[in-house]
């Protein structure tokens, strides 16, 4: 299959400031995902989608070509992420050819293991799946609604979390790995649809960098992951 894979990665963050371009164990962050990106696919095939001229040059000192700069309707903070899909899905069909599907790497979840990205297409062919969503499993016990509180679990005969079996296990959304069917991309105008596949990736690979704790702890993974 053809696959496209495109990194968003827009040049302003509230909480972060200039946070994609933030230097994390040595390389700036949407360093880590174009890496992981070229590791399983030529440069061609993958686009950096950034409003930030900054931002294109960290790419392009990566090996990428980065051949335009996002509108600024689409790097707000409110702007979603898959019109920015569609937008880079439009140059790439233009200049490059049609797609099969379209893989989404958010710079801010940089810790994947060496071989995951690769795992997860194999699952979506093999799967025969419209979407993938990659998951890590949590062994919480989750609770909603003070108001009224509803759990994940039954309280009254609470489970070893290690007796509670696989397929009951709760997964958190890491927000690392999606790939889209482009036909359903465009159809739905959604990332997921269709029949889904559920990427399980290790408990360390969720890491979704949304604040100064997520970023020692994305720093901590990292360094472990380097030292093995």
């Amino acid at each position: 299959m053809h696959y496209l894979i495109v990194i968003p990665a827009r040049g302003e963050s509230k909480r972060l400031p200039r946070k994609n371009l933030r230097v994390l164990n040595g390389k700036p962050l949407v360093a880590w995902s174009i890496e992981q990106a070229l590791a399983v696919a030529p440069a061609s095939r993958v686009l950096l989608s950034t409003d930030s001229p900054e931002i294109a040059e960290a790419g392009r000192a990566c090996g990428l070509e980065v051949p335009f700069l996002r509108p600024a309707e689409l790097a707000g903070d409110a702007a979603p992420t898959e019109p920015v899909l569609l937008h880079a899905l439009d140059w790439y069909e233009q200049h490059r050819g049609r797609p099969d599907a379209v893989i989404l790497l958010q710079p801010t979840s940089p810790v994947r293991r060496p071989g995951s990205i690769a795992r997860a297409i194999e699952q979506f062919e093999r799967d025969g799946a419209d979407s993938l969503v990659s998951v890590a499993p949590t062994l919480g016990f989750l609770w909603r609604n003070p108001t009224s509180p509803e759990a994940n679990y039954d309280y009254r005969h609470r489970p070893r979390s290690q007796d509670i079996a696989d397929d009951a296990r709760w997964h958190l959304e890491n927000g690392s790995i999606y790939i889209t069917d482009v036909r359903l991309l465009r159809a739905g105008r959604n990332r997921l649809g269709g029949r889904i596949s559920m990427f399980v990736m290790d408990e360390s690979e969720c890491c979704d960098i949304d604040s100064p704790v997520d970023w020692m702890f994305a720093s901590a993974l990292l360094t472990e992951l380097e030292m093995r």
